[in-house]
């Protein structure tokens, strides 16, 4: 094991070089990633599983593999070079924590040849793809793996509380040194999937300063856009409230834990494919783990916004069709999102500070990309979650229409409220009138055919107050007419007896009597 300095960029390799040093071609380069992977990763293998320590992230491993091979490294026919592992036992827990075994993660990458994909970016890096559509292998500058090497404890940290992130996933570092140059290789977790076709390709920063794509981009098949783009070609993405809340706590979450390592002028990539849109694209997917299940978790853009669900539980949509895509609805269409934030490998440095002063003098501060790790971060949050990503707001109407529908109900409850207190009033005051007619019948002993009236006027007041009337005039004549038809029954019963005309107008006196007091 040794550790050598490191002078020169990770740059897009030459394929031809000078007289002392030959630079690797494109395709030696793909050869000695994946042959360099191999021994590296195999060779892990057999050192125990032990907790990771602080001095692991720091320790770099390196190894020469000749052309000709030797008693520990195979022959090959590529130029001779040297391959560093960068904090292999550090790495190794990452991939564990995805559930990405020793043998799943060789496979992806030396099964099958490396797929080199364009560059959108405005950096010299190289992007490679494996087959399965799991990894991206990406070539980066001396700073940039200098500054993840020092980023390492607290992306520690961060994992381990939080899984579930919208940041790249580390899954190796490692330097290939050939021909006189430095070659450094990040490989992270696969974003946007192959087999799939993206519509829509984005890669936004939140500022407007020359964030259009160019001429020569969008000349491409498969262009990628930019913040300008988004807002002339899409009104903003629409999600059901808890995936567009899931969504944005994610981004929060994620540009504070970059915020607070100082980290400025990164992107969120964003992949858009029409579910509406006949022409499918899916590509040829070989020997793809993929069809048969998604092997490394976190990995879908679903999985990462998802809240405390079980991680190998597989969703139930999230199958061949979605590819782990999130749902949403731009106007009538039916849409499927992959997105990740992407370039975290930026410190906010001399170089930057002194970028974005230049340019804060030349053109508004606030719009330029180049800013201050919180202010990035709360342009970068502002507008995405004001201007790309919008909730889907209940209808209106519904809730209106319900409201409406309400008032008769409780309208009806009140009067029935009002309703029986008056009629439990009434029924006290005939009560009282009862009374007072029981006591003045009882003291004329003359008029004994007054008792018996007077019984038989208590059905009628209690059918009256049990009625559905809505007056006191109804109540009034409903009780008249009982009283006619009680009187008309006690004369005929009667008509044997003989009674004097006072007597028989008696009754009816009582009961006028009654009712004015009553009414």
């Amino acid at each position: 094991m040794s550790s050598t300095a490191d002078e020169t960029g990770g740059g897009r390799p030459q394929k031809t070089g000078g007289k002392d040093h030959k630079k690797p071609t494109a395709e030696a380069l793909r050869g000695a990633i994946q042959l360099g992977i191999g021994y590296t990763v195999g060779n892990l293998t057999s050192k125990p599983d032990r907790d990771v320590l602080m001095q692991d992230f720091y320790v770099v491993e390196s190894v020469f593999l000749p052309s000709e091979g030797s008693n520990l490294t195979p022959a090959h026919h590529y130029p001779d070079f040297r391959f560093k592992n960068y904090a292999p036992l550090a790495f190794r827990y990452f991939r564990e924590l995805f559930g990405i075994k020793p043998d799943d993660y060789l496979y992806s990458i030396c099964k099958e040849p490396l797929i080199e994909l364009s560059n959108p970016g405005a950096s010299s890096s190289w992007f490679y793809l494996t087959s399965d559509d799991e990894f991206i292998i990406k070539t980066v500058q001396h700073k940039e793996a200098e500054f993840l090497q020092k980023l390492l404890p607290g992306y520690y940290m961060n994992l381990n509380q939080n899984p579930r992130t919208l940041l790249p996933k580390f899954y190796g570092l490692y330097c290939i040194q050939c021909g006189g140059v430095n070659i450094r290789l990040v490989v992270m977790n696969n974003i946007l999937p192959r087999s799939l076709k993206m519509h829509y390709k984005y890669d936004l920063k939140g500022s407007t300063y020359k964030r259009r794509a160019s001429r020569k981009e969008r000349a491409k098949s498969s262009p990628t856009f930019k913040d300008l783009d988004f807002q002339e070609m899409h009104e903003g993405l629409y999600f059901d409230a808890d995936t567009y809340n899931a969504l944005m706590k994610t981004l929060q979450r994620d540009c504070r834990v970059l915020e607070s390592f100082k980290i400025m002028d990164y992107s969120l990539l964003l992949g858009i494919h029409v579910l509406d849109r006949k022409m499918r694209g899916r590509g040829n997917r070989g020997d793809s783990k993929r069809q048969g299940g998604q092997k490394v978790l976190y990995s879908t853009a679903r999985e990462s916004i998802q809240g405390d669900g079980k991680a190998a539980e597989p969703l139930p949509d999230a199958d061949d069709d979605t590819l782990g895509g999130i749902p949403a609805k731009h106007k009538e269409e039916k849409l499927l999102i992959f997105l990740g934030i992407i370039d975290i490998l930026q410190s906010y440095r001399f170089i930057k500070k002194v970028e974005h002063s230049w340019k804060a003098l030349v053109h508004d501060g606030d719009t330029v990309s180049v800013h201050r790790p919180n202010f990035y971060a709360d342009r970068f949050l502002k507008f995405m979650g004001g201007t790309v990503f919008k909730k889907i707001h209940p209808l209106r109407g519904a809730s209106s229409r319900r409201k409406k529908n309400s008032m008769p109900s409780c309208r009806s409850a009140s009067q029935e409220v009002l309703s029986t207190v008056k009629e439990e009033s009434q029924e006290e005051r005939r009560a009282q009138s009862l009374e007072n007619l029981d006591d003045t019948d009882t003291q004329s002993s003359q008029k004994p055919d007054v008792i018996p009236s007077s019984t038989m006027l208590n059905p009628a007041i209690s059918v009256a107050t049990l009625s559905s009337a809505s007056s006191i005039d109804d109540v009034k004549t409903e009780l008249q007419t009982e009283n006619r038809a009680s009187s008309s029954t006690l004369a005929l019963e009667d008509s044997t007896l003989p009674i004097s005309d006072s007597q028989a107008s008696t009754p009816e006196s009582g009961l006028d009597v009654y009712l004015r007091e009553a009414f």
